[in-house]
């Protein structure tokens, strides 16, 4: 594992996009604060540049840096959670302007793999990660089932848990609103 994360590293530091196993599905991801390899994300993908990705972090000590109001109900939404949950929390800032949606907000969860974990760690910055797939197509749930589209179009692919079938899903998605409003998007 560490020379994947070495590797993975080196991409990064250079803009470049990689493809790696998350705490849910496989994802494409680039370095959260660099426009230009967001911009390759959108386009690998064949998505729209408006509708947003999430960001994977760490550590939850570092939300103020891109988060501008982090409401008090999220601490305890991020302490509380057994399983993936993506929060939409309103006033991102420090990110790829490309990364935030129109209404300013971005959507971050903060993961527990031991992969994304020691790689996010070493970065210091937060990951893009957005399924492996083709914008409208099925998100693959094991590495196996990602087109070869997506994996020649990406500067490193992850070798951890290539072979892993563990089977997963997506992050429930939840919307933090005025007044300390929740708002489920999925489930």
């Amino acid at each position: 594992m560490q020379e994947d994360i070495k590797k993975t590293l080196e991409v990064l530091k250079k803009g470049g996009i990689i493809l790696y196993p998350t705490d849910t599905v496989w994802g494409i991801g680039c370095d959260a604060t660099n426009p230009e390899a967001v911009t390759r994300i959108y386009q690998i993908k064949k998505r729209e540049d408006f509708k947003s990705m999430l960001v994977l972090m760490e550590n939850p000590a570092l939300l103020e840096r891109y988060v501008d109001e982090v409401p008090e109900v999220a601490w305890d939404l991020v302490e509380i959670t057994t399983t993936p949950l993506t929060v939409i929390y309103p006033k991102a800032k420090n990110l790829a302007p490309n990364l935030i949606a129109e209404d300013g907000s971005v959507g971050i969860r903060f993961t527990k793999e031991e992969f994304t974990s020691r790689l996010l760690q070493r970065f210091r910055r937060p990951l893009v990660s957005t399924s492996a797939n083709i914008s409208g197509e099925k998100s693959p749930s094991f590495f196996n089932e990602i087109s070869d589209e997506i994996k020649t179009q990406v500067d490193y692919i992850v070798e951890y848990r290539q072979d892993d079938t563990t089977p997963s899903k997506p992050s429930s998605i939840i919307k933090l609103g005025p007044g300390g409003r929740i708002d489920i998007i999925r489930k």
